[in-house]
């Protein structure tokens, strides 16, 4: 098949040694193929059911994807694979809307799990930093209606202090800014124009924060990220982390 998606052999010597070990069920067969079908159905945005056969049944993809995003290994291999630098001197911060299709609707486990209803239709935010090379290296995924600033100190706090943190307008928070400097980052976040208390601006440092506009326009080339089909929050997550994984490694 002249369209399909297969790992090449750099990708996989990086992905094998990370697979999970002694699972539960029935012996694993062909990995690599398996992980292959699943990557294609999340650049393609087919349905699991249209996935090629040259992946081997539909269901042995879908069930891979579905059993190994609830045991959360699609996380470990991101957390693995996307390792941060500690000398990395740069991080930006952002958001970026996806809209939920009518299939995402449904899902089981409350309103923390589902697309937002909100004014635009039916939407999942994901929230995330990239490091100074474009890549990313936090990721979260709240309902569309969440705030920014509410996501950002959990995400950064889980990382290396860099020297700068660059964010939009919408991260201009007292708290904010108040926690980066303590851990020894300049921020470099305009001012609200509301804001009666200006705090110093670097506007040539704030030009890298395209790096994180690109690094989503990198995501979204993945129509299963651009769009959300899946009903469970953890199973979008999973294809994000997946997708941020694959384009770590093809960079």
């Amino acid at each position: 098949m002249a369209n399909a998606f297969w790992l090449d052999d750099e990708q996989w010597a990086a992905i094998e040694p990370c697979l999970p070990k002694n699972q539960p069920g029935a012996r694993r067969v062909d990995d690599r193929r398996v992980l292959s079908g699943i990557i294609h159905v999340l650049q393609s945005g087919c349905r699991w059911r249209d996935c090629p056969t040259v992946y081997g049944p539909y269901t042995t993809v879908y069930n891979r994807w579905n059993r190994w995003s609830r045991r959360k290994v699609w996380r470990a291999l991101f957390e693995a694979l996307c390792a941060v630098s500690p000398n990395d001197d740069f991080h930006a911060i952002d958001s970026t809307t996806a809209k939920a299709h009518r299939a995402a609707a449904g899902g089981k486990g409350g309103r923390r799990r589902k697309p937002s209803a909100a004014r635009g239709g039916r939407s999942t935010k994901i929230h995330a930093v990239c490091d100074s090379r474009g890549r990313a290296i936090a990721l979260e995924v709240t309902p569309g209606q969440r705030g920014d600033v509410r996501v950002a100190i959990p995400l950064l706090a889980a990382l290396p202090p860099p020297r700068v943190c660059a964010a939009d307008t919408a991260y201009d928070a007292d708290g904010l800014r108040s926690f980066l400097i303590e851990r020894g980052t300049i921020p470099v976040i305009p001012n609200n124009p509301t804001r009666k208390r200006r705090h110093p601006f670097d506007r040539t440092a704030y030009k890298r924060r395209n790096l994180v506009e690109r690094m989503f326009c990198r995501l979204k080339d993945w129509r299963r990220i651009a769009t959300r089909y899946d009903k469970l929050a953890r199973n979008f997550i999973a294809a994000v982390q997946r997708a941020a994984t694959i384009i770590w490694w093809a960079d």
